[in-house]
This record gives C-alpha cells, structure tokens and sequence, in this order.
C-alpha cells in the first residue's frame, strides 16, 4: 500500500497516540475555522468554502500525504494567488457560483499538476527559488494581503485592481469619510487581542478568541444596525463531490495559474516537510508532492480551492501534543458537525474581524529579520530580493512568479557567468596552491600559469574563461611554457565550451604553450573525449593532481625551481 500512505499510518499506529491527537485535533480547530473562512473571503471567494477545503484537504492529504505531523489547508500565501486568477474571468459583478466553480477547477488542476510532478520524480524543482527570491516574493505577498484587507478592517470596500492602486483608492475612502468607526473598533482590537496572546500567551487559541469575542459583541449589541458588516448565512451542510463546470475558454488562464500555485504550494510544502522530518520516519519529496496533489484534488471536487502547507496550523498541532494525521481527521469531522448541526453561530461573524485575522498572518509572513541580514552579508542578493518583492507589488503576484523564478535562475546564470577564478602560486607556509591576489606573498612557479576556474564551462563563460587563461599568459613575469588548469571545480563542459578550447589550443600552440589539466573529474573527461578534445590535448597532459602535474612540467622543461614548502628544487606531490 505504498500508493496510500494513510493505510499503513493506520496500521502503524500507536495507541498513546490517541489523547494527544484528540487534544491537538479539539485545539487546532479553534484556528481552522476563522483562518479557513477568512483565507476564502482574501481568495475572493464566499467564507464557507474556506471550510469545505479545510475538512477536505485534511482528509485527503491525511490518506495520501507521507508526513504524519503536516497539516494542510488554506494559506496566506496562495490565497492572492488564487483570487488574481479567478477574479479577472469572474468580472466586476460576476457571480459568487462562477467564482467558486473556477477556483474549485483551479485546485484540480493544482492537484493535477503536483500529482504529475511527483510522478515524474520532479520534487527538487522547488529548488529553483533560491533563499533571497523567495524571502522577496514572500514578503511581496505580505504586503499585498495587509493592503487587500485594509479597507475591511476599517468596514468599507473598494473595486480597484492592483496593490498600488488599491492602497491609493483605500488612503482616498478614509480621508473621505469611508471608514465605519464601530468596524475599525472591532478589526482592531481582535487584531490585539491576536498578537497580544500570540506574545503573551502562545498556547491560548488568540484567533478563537478574538473571533468568538467579535461575534458575540455584533450580537449583543446589534452592531449590523450601525453598518457592520458580517459574514451572513452559512449553508447548512457538506457539498457533494462533483466536478465543477467552467468555460472551456476560461481552461488556459487557470492551466497558467495552477502551475504557478502548484510550484508555491509545493515549495512551501516540501521545505515544511524537510523540517519536520524524523530520522526514523524519512518523507521523500516526491511521495509529499503527490499527496499535495490528492489534498488539492479533493479540495476541488468539493467546491474548494487550491491548498498548502501551513506552517502556524502544523506549529500548532505539534504545540499541542499532536503526533499523527488524526489530528487532521478529528479537526475535519468537527468542521462538518459545525456546518451540520450549528452553521448559525458563523452567521454574526464580522468582516473586520476576519480581516483582522489576514492581517496578522501577512505581518507573520513578513520576514524584516531575514531583509536585514541579506542587506548586511550580501547586498547583491539584497538587491534580489527587494527586486521579487517590488515585482509582486507592482505587476501582481501571478507575475511575480515568474519573475521570483526568473530571478533565481538569472543569479545562477550571473555567478556562473563570471565565476571565481584565480592564477595559483606556492605559499612558503602552507601547503597547496593559493589565489596570488588574495595572496601576494605566493611564489609562481617560472614558466608555468596555474589557473583555477570555480565553474562549468558553458556558453555563458566559455569566452570569458579562454580571455581569462590569456591574460594571466601576458600577465606573466617570464615566457609561459606550460598553461596548467586546476579543474576540480569545472563539473562540465557543453559544445560551446569545447569550440572555445579547441580555438584556446590553437591560439596556444602558435606560441608554443602546452595546456594541461589537472584533477578534472571522469564525466568531464568523458565528455572532452566525446568531443575530440581528450586526444588533441594529450593523454600525457592530463594528471591526478597539481603536485604530479608540476613535477611532470620540471622534468619536461627542465626549469629549475626552490619549492618555497620544502626547500628543495622539484617538487614531487602536492597537498592542494
């Protein structure tokens, strides 16, 4: 039953497991609900189908998701995502039906994907987003979330696209009045009362609180009647699976979407596995894509919408003594006596509390820590991530995607581009051979260049690494008998690469120099010899390492040299 993995947790399960489950399922729905119903609303979808996704993700990642300790659902992170896809194809004054059954179609296209990705063993593809994008597109998203919910929390709305503009259209509804006084009350003290417990108090359930607190105070005092807005009727009730129906021209926008969503989720979803990950119980990223990929699945069958990792609910669960996926289960199973049997306790629920609860997971996600670090270490990757962030603010976060994406791979492309490289010399204390510029006390050895290129040479550097050999040829104090590469670093050489050596051998052997290398490894090798190159060069020019590739060039030359480690005048090994 390797397929199910929730068939062998069952078999494996252990029976002083079972308190702690009840207790961390009764506390971890405390936080499903009011996050649930306010990730829709920030979706732009109806609040109840934040609990519809909640139960179903639940059930399904806890029969096909690897990891006993996830917990998956709604998430911050995503929820824009969501609503960017599915809002321009709803319009204006769409229907709420419409916008449910594009993001239902939304998350079986999501679990489609993250279903074939693990299939096809693509799990490490979540390694495309390096550190600094991703902390960039991360933040980005907190930014766009906190200023969606403005407004709410202040008990007015606004019909505008883009973070921009949103921001400037909720600046203008405040000075001109807009703001309910009554709703701003209660979004922000539910937002204290939020963060004051998750300080204070991290165990106590902040968010039911705050929530519960809200409700009861619209209730008591008949806050409706002063223009507080609230959630409303809430269906009685679980839907039935059924496959949702869009128009076929409204499959290729979402198809974009989904992929985009797909490769957040799953990098959020990975990197959260990995953490939590046992000695004893190991996730491979590929089976935790696919049940991913089954928890999106059922979440659309059943008028959901695409789902995550969720780091605070996992925290949570783990808080309270939670050691399995029943966890999960029993917070589904009390979502659906809620809708059942006491759907009308929702019913007084105010926006701004809602909105209060987006809020404070966008300052959550908001990494300031991470901002200062990265600007303190290494400006360039700074620089990267203020670029992710301003992308996701300024074009939208579906955009931002490709750009965080783009991003990463083009900061890979530039470090290949114009790698470290170093001429070596010989230190009198110390052992190997050493950068001459970073160490001007280091020895060359006369008629030979020892050049070290920290790259493979590809088509984006292949020019750049003959130029490189050329200049420390010309930059020698004495004539260059011998060019030496130090190619333990060099993982590859593509077509271009080798079009640029062959021109690099020519240009040298007019001048009478030999090129050497030493410490290339075997798949590299292997290559040079599928290109011709292996022989051209010369078996005889090709050594272990630098110390057996020096003595050969003393012996061949017959230069004389005082080895400055040992004192003697031709070395025979070489620690490198």
């Amino acid at each position: 039953m390797h397929a199910v993995p929730g068939w062998r947790a069952l078999r494996t399960y252990e029976r002083d497991w079972l308190r702690n489950d009840i207790v961390a399922g009764l506390v971890i729905t405390a936080l499903l609900v009011p996050q649930g119903m306010a990730y829709a609303e920030l979706a732009g979808l109806p609040p109840v189908t934040g609990l519809y996704t909640t139960v179903t993700a639940l059930v399904g990642y806890a029969v096909f998701g690897p990891s006993r300790r996830l917990v998956l659902g709604p998430d911050s992170a995503i929820a824009p995502l969501i609503a960017a896809a599915i809002l321009p194809l709803v319009g204006a004054d769409g229907d709420p039906g419409r916008a449910v059954a594009l993001a239902a179609t939304l998350g079986i296209l999501v679990g489609l994907v993250c279903v074939a990705a693990g299939t096809l063993r693509l799990g490490n593809v979540a390694e495309l987003l390096s550190k600094p994008v991703r902390v960039g597109y991360l933040n980005g998203i907190a930014i766009v979330v906190l200023v969606s919910q403005l407004p709410k929390l202040c008990g007015f709305s606004i019909e505008v696209d883009g973070t921009v503009r949103q921001f400037g259209a909720f600046v203008v509804g405040v000075l001109d009045g807009d703001t309910n006084a009554t709703a701003l009350v209660i979004g922000l003290g539910s937002l204290s009362v939020i963060v004051a417990l998750r300080v204070l108090a991290p165990r106590v359930p902040g968010i039911l609180i705050a929530v519960v607190g809200a409700t009861l105070a619209v209730t008591l005092f008949d806050l409706t009647a002063r223009g507080v807005q609230v959630v409303g009727s809430v269906p009685r009730g679980f839907p039935r699976p059924a496959f949702p129906v869009v128009e076929v021209s409204d499959i290729g926008p979402l198809v974009v979407a989904a992929v985009g969503i797909a490769f957040i989720a799953l990098t959020d979803t990975v990197a959260l596995s990995r953490a939590l990950t046992l000695a004893s119980d190991p996730v491979e990223p590929n089976r935790e894509i696919i049940g991913l990929g089954a928890a999106n699945l059922a979440a659309g069958l059943f008028q959901g919408f695409p789902v995550s990792a969720s780091t605070s609910r996992t925290a949570v669960s783990l808080s309270s003594g939670g050691q399995s996926q029943l966890v999960g289960i029993i917070g589904a199973a009390l979502i659906v006596v809620l809708l059942a049997f006491a759907n009308g306790l929702l019913r007084n629920l105010p926006a701004a509390a809602l909105a209060a609860v987006v809020i404070e997971a966008a300052v959550i996600l908001f990494d300031l820590a991470t901002l200062r670090w990265l600007w303190r270490v290494r400006k360039s990757e700074f620089v990267l991530c203020a670029a992710a962030l301003v992308a996701v603010v300024v074009f939208g976060v579906l955009w931002g995607i490709a750009v965080a994406v783009g991003l990463s791979l083009g900061n890979f492309i530039r470090r290949a581009w114009r790698p470290y490289d170093a001429v070596l010399g010989r230190l009198g204390d110390r052992h190997g051979y050493h950068d001459i510029e970073r160490n001007p006390r280091a020895v060359e050895i006369p008629g030979l260049v020892i050049y070290r290129f920290d790259a493979p040479v590809f088509f984006a550097n292949a020019e750049h690494f003959a130029r490189r050999i050329l200049g420390a040829v010309e930059a020698a104090e004495r004539p260059v008998r011998w060019v030496l590469v130090a190619a333990e670093p060099i993982t590859d050489v593509d077509t271009t690469g080798a079009e640029v050596i062959s021109d690099l051998l020519d240009h040298l052997d007019s001048r009478g120099i030999r090129l050497a290398f030493a410490e290339l490894k075997g798949p590299v090798r292997d290559r040079l010899k599928s290109y011709g190159l292996y022989d051209r060069v010369g078996e005889d020019v090709f050594f272990p390492t630098l110390g057996t590739a020096v003595d050969a060039f003393l012996a061949e030359t017959g230069i004389t040299w005082t080895d400055p480690v040992r004192g003697r005048r031709a070395p025979k090994r070489e620690s490198s």
